[in-house]
C-alpha cells in the first residue's frame, strides 16, 4: 500500500471531515467534528500531516501509537479528533485498496442489521408522548429522552426541580407505550451523585434501560457512589477519549452500557479496543450519535462486526448533508449496510456548505452560577 501524502481539513456545516489522499490517488474520509472547538481539530489536522506524510497508510496501528505516544502532550479532545478523523479515513483507504467493505477488515460481520434508537422530546409529557408514537410508527423500538434540556420558566437549571420534572416525563411515557418499547434516559453529565442517586431510584419502576450520563463526566470514580445506591443500568462515555478513560469504570463493572463516540476517542481503531475491554465485562456497547454521516459510517461499520454491540444512536435517519452520498439504509429502525469498498462514503466537495461555528449553551442556576450543559 502507498504512503500518505496529504491530509486535507473539510469543513461543511458544523462538520470537519479528514480528506486523506495517498501517493497512489486514493482519498480516505474520517471525521473529527468537536463542537465548538472544530476550527483547533482542523489545525492540529496539519500538525498531523507533518507526522504522517510519507508514511504507510497501511500501518496503522503504528501510525496511531507514533500520534498518541510519540508526543510528550498525550491525549485531549481535540488531539483525539483529529486522531480520529484521520484513523478512520486510512481504514476507509485500506478498504478501497482490498476492494472490501471496513468491516470485513475488523472481522466481518456479527450480524445482519444494525439496532438504532431515536430521539423524541416535548415540551410537556403528552408533547413527548406524541413524538414516541411517530418514532415507534418509523419503527423504532428504543426511545432516547432528555427532559433535562428543558430549563425552568425562568430560564434556569435547578438539580432538584430538574428531578422532579423529569419522573414525570418519565412515568407519562412508560404509560404511554407500555413495557415492550425500551426507554433510555439521558442527563447529559449535568448531575452531582446525590442528585443522580434521587434521580435514578425515582424513575427506576418505569424500567428504563439505562440511565445515560447521569453524572459530570470530569470523574469517572464518582461511578462508585451511584453504583452502590441504585440498581438502575448505567450508560456513559461520550465525553471520553481513548481506552484508559474507562479503566476504572470496566475493571470495576461500574457500568452497564458503553456510549463511545468513533470522532472523538481516537477513530475505530480505538473503538475496536474500548469494545474489546467492555466485552470481558459484558458490559454491551451503545456508540454516541455522529455529527454528520462520515462519523456515523466509521461509527456503523465498527458496530456490524464488535459481538458486543447492543444498539446505535443516530440521526442518520434525518436529512443526508447534500455534499455526502452513504451506503445504508434505514429500514424500520434498522440500519443496513451495503458492500462498497471502504466505509461506502461519497463525498461531492461542489456540494459544501458554508461552515458555521457551534458553541453550545452556557447555563446558570437561579443564583447565576455556572451550570454544567
Amino acid at each position: 500500500m502507498s504512503k500518505i501524502k496529504s491530509i486535507q481539513p473539510v469543513f461543511t456545516g458544523r462538520s470537519l471531515f479528514a480528506l486523506v489522499t495517498t501517493e497512489d490517488g486514493l482519498t480516505g474520509l474520517g471525521e473529527g467534528t468537536l463542537n465548538s472547538r472544530v476550527e483547533a481539530v482542523a489545525a492540529t489536522l496539519k500538525n498531523l500531516e507533518e507526522v504522517a506524510v510519507g508514511k504507510e497508510a497501511g500501518n496503522i496501528e503504528f501510525l496511531w501509537q507514533d500520534i498518541h505516544r510519540g508526543t510528550f502532550w498525550r491525549g485531549g479532545p481535540v488531539l483525539e479528533s483529529a486522531l480520529s478523523a484521520l484513523d478512520a479515513a486510512l481504514w476507509d483507504i485500506k478498504g478501497k485498496a482490498l476492494n472490501t467493505p471496513v468491516y470485513n477488515l475488523l472481522g466481518g460481520k456479527c450480524r445482519d442489521k444494525i439496532r438504532m434508537y431515536s430521539h423524541c422530546g416535548g415540551a410537556t409529557p403528552d408533547e413527548l408522548c406524541r413524538g414516541a408514537e411517530a418514532r415507534i410508527k418509523q419503527g423504532f423500538t428504543v426511545l432516547r429522552i432528555c427532559p433535562h434540556d428543558l430549563l425552568g420558566e425562568d430560564g434556569s437549571y435547578e438539580p432538584r426541580a430538574q428531578v422532579r420534572k423529569s419522573v414525570a416525563f418519565m412515568k407519562a411515557l412508560r404509560e404511554f407505550v407500555g413495557p415492550d418499547i425500551e426507554i433510555i434516559f439521558e442527563v447529559h453529565t449535568r448531575l452531582t451523585p446525590v442528585y443522580a442517586i434521587e434521580l435514578c431510584n425515582s424513575i427506576a419502576e418505569y424500567k428504563p434501560i439505562f440511565v445515560e450520563d447521569p453524572l459530570r463526566a470530569d470523574s469517572p470514580e464518582s461511578f462508585r457512589v451511584l453504583r452502590s445506591h441504585t440498581n438502575v443500568p448505567l450508560g456513559t462515555g461520550e465525553k471520553f477519549g481513548p481506552l484508559w478513560d474507562y479503566k476504572t469504570l470496566i475493571e470495576e463493572d461500574l457500568i452497564d452500557y458503553v456510549r463511545t463516540d468513533v470522532c472523538n476517542c481516537g477513530g475505530i481503531s480505538a473503538m475496536r479496543k474500548i469494545a474489546g475491554y467492555a466485552e470481558a465485562h459484558y458490559i454491551e456497547m451503545v456508540p454516541h450519535g455522529l455529527p454528520s454521516a462520515v462519523g456515523m459510517m466509521a461509527a456503523l461499520h465498527t458496530d456490524m462486526a464488535t459481538p458486543n454491540f447492543c444498539m446505535q444512536e443516530s440521526g442518520l435517519y434525518a436529512q443526508i448533508s447534500p455534499c455526502l452520498k452513504v451506503d445504508a439504509e434505514l429500514k424500520d429502525g434498522f440500519m443496513l449496510l451495503g458492500d462498497k469498498p471502504g466505509l461506502g462514503i461519497e463525498l461531492d466537495m461542489d456540494k459544501l456548505e458554508p461552515f458555521h461555528n457551534a458553541e453550545h449553551p452556557h447555563w446558570r442556576r437561579q443564583d447565576g452560577s455556572v451550570q454544567d450543559w
